[in-house]
C-alpha cells in the first residue's frame, strides 16, 4: 500500500454534480483521484465530459473502471428497452425508471477498494436529497450504512480506521450547487447531465436531469451553458 498522503477519491460521472463534487474536493486541499465508471449506460457522452472535467479542474489521476450494467438491464439507463421520461414534473415521490439499481452501492464499493490500494481514507460522491428524482441510494441513510459496511470489509477494521464517506451537496438546492461550482471555477459546458444526451453530447431538454438542470440554472441566476439538441 502506498503512502498514505492527502488523497480523497471522488465519484466522477460528468455531470453537474460531480463537477462541483471534484471542485470541492480540490478546495479542501485534497490529491484528487477520480473515478468514472463505463456501466453501457445510454448517455455515453458523460465519459467523455469526465474527461475533460478532470483536465480542466485538476486530478492526481483519473481512472474509467468498465463495469457492464447493461448485462441485466433493468433501468432506462441500461436497456433500450425502456423508455427515458419526458416532460414530466419530477417530484421525488416515487422511484423513476432511470435509477440504475444498486448503481451507488456499487460505485462506492469499487470506489473504498482503489481508495483502500492507494491509502486514500476520504471519499466524495455527489449525491443530493433536496433536488433529485428519488434515487433511493441518494439517501442519507444510505451513505451511513455504506460507511459502517466499507468499514467492516476492508483492513480499516482490524487497522482501526474508517472511511470518510463525504456528501457535500447532500443538502443543497441545484441553484445552490450551480452557485458553489461557479464561485469554484467550475467550467460547467464542460459538463453532460442529460439521461439521453447524443455523441457530442448535446442535452436533449426534456428528461428530468435536464428540467432540474435548467430550472436550478434559473434559480441561481447563471447562464446555461449547457448545448441542447434543439
Amino acid at each position: 500500500m502506498m503512502e498514505n498522503k492527502k488523497k480523497a477519491v471522488v465519484l466522477l460521472s460528468g455531470g453537474l454534480d460531480s463537477a462541483t463534487c471534484l471542485a470541492i474536493a480540490k478546495a479542501e486541499g485534497f490529491e484528487v483521484y477520480a473515478l468514472s465508471f463505463d456501466y453501457q449506460q445510454r448517455h455515453s457522452s458523460e465519459l467523455a465530459a469526465a474527461k475533460a472535467l478532470a483536465r480542466s479542474i485538476g486530478v492526481a489521476a483519473h481512472q474509467i473502471l468498465s463495469v457492464n450494467l447493461r448485462q441485466w438491464g433493468g433501468s432506462a439507463l441500461t436497456s433500450d428497452e425502456i423508455d427515458v421520461p419526458e416532460n414530466r414534473e419530477v417530484d421525488g415521490a416515487s422511484v423513476p425508471v432511470t435509477y440504475v439499481p444498486a448503481r451507488n452501492l456499487i460505485f462506492l464499493s469499487l470506489a473504498s477498494a482503489y481508495a483502500e490500494v492507494i491509502g486514500a481514507r476520504t471519499i466524495y460522491i455527489g449525491v443530493n436529497n433536496v433536488d433529485y428524482s428519488g434515487y433511493p441510494d441518494c439517501r442519507p441513510a444510505f451513505i451511513r450504512a455504506f460507511s459502517e459496511a466499507a468499514r467492516l470489509g476492508t483492513c480499516a477494521c482490524d487497522e482501526n480506521w474508517a472511511f470518510d464517506i463525504r456528501t457535500p451537496l447532500q443538502s443543497l438546492s441545484k441553484a445552490e450547487i450551480i452557485r458553489k461550482g461557479t464561485e469554484l471555477g467550475v467550467d460547467y459546458s464542460l459538463s453532460v447531465s442529460c439521461y439521453q444526451a447524443d455523441d457530442a453530447g448535446r442535452a436533449c431538454g426534456v428528461c428530468d436531469s435536464c428540467t432540474l438542470r435548467k430550472a436550478g440554472f434559473a434559480a441561481a441566476g447563471v447562464k446555461d451553458p449547457t448545448a441542447y439538441k434543439n
